[in-house]
Order: structure tokens, then C-alpha cells, then sequence
């Protein structure tokens, strides 16, 4: 299997470290969600997860909850409602999204919130290496103190800056010593929840929270972590920053996978510019969740779109042209060969998971399956083929419920989160 490595921008080989595969993606700020953007990010991840379970792989997947972050606060306060419920809402809302579209739940679901101790640990092992200061009850990471910050994202100083502005960077921030440096702890502001530090009481920053979670659930280095593009700068830099200067171990992460952004109307699609298509809503209008999960599949998961009602139509009716493929009767005759088929799907997904390729394969193979059911060969084995490889896209077909496993997964996650 050949995967593009954001690090090295090269399509690499990719081999993980054991059997066992460790995945980290970085999840949802619960303040309000799942829109089309949250639905592809995170089902390109499922079908990936899927895939490698299907190889022989086994899959240690962690996914996070930024449940204490600016934008939770700000959004508490127009609401007028506790952070904590607020965050408990959305992440329920999420879960039975993703439940709904047969999203594999991730093995690790932490809440930021619940490793600060792990947190401030991590802190205090970048300040006993130089690399990062206090000021004021605030630390922060030093960014001209790590030669190798912005390796991934390839900006220089100028070109970060007006990024990390837009993206939550304060640079007039009085306590820093460059205004690009970022927040590790930051001391509580009035009416803000906060925990106990070295530093006086506050609240991690942003970029801390990933990367501390990724190591205590998943060890250094991973295999693979991703998320969307948005996040390859400040986030993902800063993360591989904050790792590597605590541990002293490179790499972090081995590759870095990143998916592209939805557009609606010419823009990208967002919370902040309010123009969002929610799965929800089109779960409520009726479309089925196997054309939602063929929609975004038939998109290769680097190059941005534009989200299309047409194009959604489509898929439904693709959806439909396979759960009848898989439920049509056959007769007695040769047995249609399913290898052909097979061959061209693994090469579509070793190629850097181009499931767009791979649906066009089982799109003719599903026509042939009822071509030559209606000619009475014998269709068994290339029904069995077609269902199996469209459960690796996250294809229900013909069952009406999700599968038992991704129910059963979220559920548990969910109880933590119960309000």
C-alpha cells in the first residue's frame, strides 16, 4: 500500500512499524457539529482503518475531544449554558452521526480534559529543555528555539505568522518573547475553568492537548496521523515541535495524512463563514446513509471539492444499483469470476486510497453480477466479494441497521459523555 506522506510530500510505501497499526486523528471541538466537512474527514479515516484491518492488519486508533479550548468558552457564554454540558451535547450529537453513516468508532476516545495531569508533565519536560518559557502564569513554546519548526508545513517565519493569526495565534499577547510563539498553559481568566499547575491555576493550550494524548495512548512514534489539511499549520507543526523536543525521539509520526476541504458556494465550508451542509439534515431529507458515504468517497480524499445535490443523487442511485447487485438470484451456470474485480480494487486502494477508483471497479462489477444472474450463471462468490469489499467503504446494503460493532463501540464512548 502506497500513502501520501504530508512530511515528505513524496507517495510512500507504507509499512507499519508491527502487526500493529497506531492511528491518531484529531477529532471534534464540541460546540456544534457534524457537517459534511467533519462527515468526509472522518469516514476517509474509517475506510482507511478498514482497509488496514483488512490486509491483516491490527488498528490501535485513538481519536480526541477538544472539550476545553477557546471556542468552547466563547460558545458557552452566548448560550448561557455550562461548558461541560455543552461539550457532552455535541460529542453525543456526533456519536450518533457517526453511528448513523457506520463509522468505525475509534478504540481511544479521550477527552482533553482528562490528561492534564499528563499535560503538565509534558510542559515541564519542554521547559527543562530549553524550548519553551513562563511569563506572566502562562509557558509557551519558544518557536526559534527548534531549528526544525515548520518542516512539515515548509513556511518560513513570514508566511506562519499571518496563518497562526487567523487560526487563534495571539501575537500582541504582552508575555511572549516573539509573537508567533504558542500557548502550552495559560493562566485562568475570570470565569474560566482551570486545574492546578506549577504555573498558578489555567488551562492547557491547543496544541499541547494532541500531542500529549497521542502519546500516552499510542507510544512515539505512530504510524500515521492525520487530520484535516486545515490543521497541518499551527496544529500539526506545533505538534511535532512539542513532541519531539520533550521525548528527544524522532519522528513523532511517520506519516501525516491529511484530508481536504468541502466547499459549498465557491467557499470553504466552515462554521465560521456559517454556510455548512449538515449529515443530519440529510439523513432528515432522505437520503440513505450508504449514498452520504459513497458521496464522499467518490471524492479522493486530497483534492477539495464542492458538495453537489446532483451528485448526491447519483450516489443513491449507485447505492441502490449494489444492494441489488448483492440480493439478486443466480442460477446454475459457471460461476462469474470475482478475481478480475478483486485485483483492480486493491490496486485503486493501494494507490494511495483512491476509493474513487475503487467504487467505479464495484460500480461494473456490480452490473456484471446482475448481467449474468439474468443469464443463470452462478453469482455466490461475486456477491460475497461485493458485500465484503463494500463494507470496507462503510457500505450497510441491504441491512438496516449499522453494524453491531460500530453501535456497541460508540455506545460505550457515548455513556461517558452523558449529560
Amino acid at each position: 500500500m502506497h500513502l501520501y506522506n504530508a512530511l515528505t510530500r513524496k507517495t510512500e510505501s507504507f509499512v507499519p512499524t508491527g502487526n500493529e497499526v497506531t492511528v491518531y486523528v484529531c477529532g471534534i471541538t464540541p460546540y456544534d457539529t457534524t457537517h459534511l466537512g467533519h462527515g468526509f474527514t472522518y469516514a476517509v479515516f474509517d475506510i482507511l482503518i478498514r482497509y488496514l484491518e483488512f490486509l491483516g492488519y491490527q488498528v490501535r486508533y485513538v481519536q480526541n475531544v477538544t472539550d476545553i479550548d477557546d471556542d468552547i468558552l466563547r460558545r458557552a457564554r452566548e448560550v448561557g449554558d455550562d461548558w461541560v454540558s455543552l461539550g457532552n451535547h455535541w460529542t453525543t450529537h456526533f456519536i450518533d452521526d457517526n453511528i448513523a453513516l457506520n463509522i468505525r468508532p475509534p478504540d481511544f476516545f479521550p477527552r482533553a480534559s482528562e490528561v492534564i495531569t499528563e499535560i503538565v508533565g509534558a510542559v515541564q519536560e519542554l521547559l527543562s529543555t530549553g524550548v519553551a518559557y513562563e511569563s506572566g502564569g502562562n509557558v509557551y513554546f519558544h518557536v526559534a528555539a527548534d531549528p526544525d519548526y515548520g518542516k512539515l508545513s515548509r513556511l518560513n517565519h513570514g508566511e506562519m505568522l499571518p496563518v497562526a493569526n487567523e487560526r487563534g495565534n495571539k501575537p500582541d499577547d504582552p508575555h511572549k518573547r516573539d509573537p508567533l510563539d504558542f500557548v502550552l498553559w495559560q493562566a485562568q481568566s475570570l470565569g474560566e475553568p482551570a486545574w492546578e499547575s506549577p504555573w498558578g491555576l489555567g488551562r492547557p493550550g491547543w496544541h499541547i492537548e494532541c500531542s500529549t494524548m497521542s502519546v500516552k495512548y499510542l507510544g512515539q512514534p505512530i504510524d500515521l496521523h492525520g487530520g484535516g489539511e486545515d490543521l497541518i499549520f499551527p496544529h500539526h507543526e506545533s505538534e511535532i515541535a512539542q513532541a519531539e523536543c520533550a521525548t528527544g525521539q524522532e519522528p513523532f509520526s511517520r506519516f501525516w495524512f491529511h484530508i481536504a476541504m468541502v466547499r459549498y458556494r465557491g467557499e470553504k465550508m466552515s462554521k465560521s463563514l456559517g454556510n455548512l451542509i449538515m449529515v443530519r439534515d440529510l439523513l432528515h431529507a432522505g437520503y440513505t446513509a450508504d449514498a452520504i458515504r459513497l458521496y464522499l468517497a467518490n471524492h479522493h480524499y486530497r483534492q477539495p471539492w464542492s458538495y453537489e445535490v446532483s451528485d448526491l443523487k447519483k450516489s443513491e442511485v449507485l447505492a441502490n444499483q449494489f444492494r441489488n447487485a448483492v440480493s439478486v438470484t443466480g442460477g446454475n451456470g459457471q460461476p462469474l469470476d470475482p478475481g478480475p474485480a478483486e485485483r483492480d480494487f486493491r490496486r485503486a486502494m493501494n494507490d494511495d486510497l483512491n476509493t474513487a477508483v475503487a467504487i467505479n471497479v464495484l460500480s461494473k462489477f456490480a452490473g456484471e453480477i446482475v448481467t449474468s444472474a439474468g443469464a443463470g450463471l452462478n453469482v455466490d462468490d461475486a456477491q460475497c466479494l461485493l458485500r465484503r469489499r463494500c463494507g470496507i467503504l462503510g457500505l450497510r446494503l441491504d441491512h438496516q441497521q449499522p453494524e453491531s460493532r460500530v453501535i456497541a463501540g460508540w455506545q460505550e464512548h457515548r455513556r461517558r459523555f452523558a449529560s
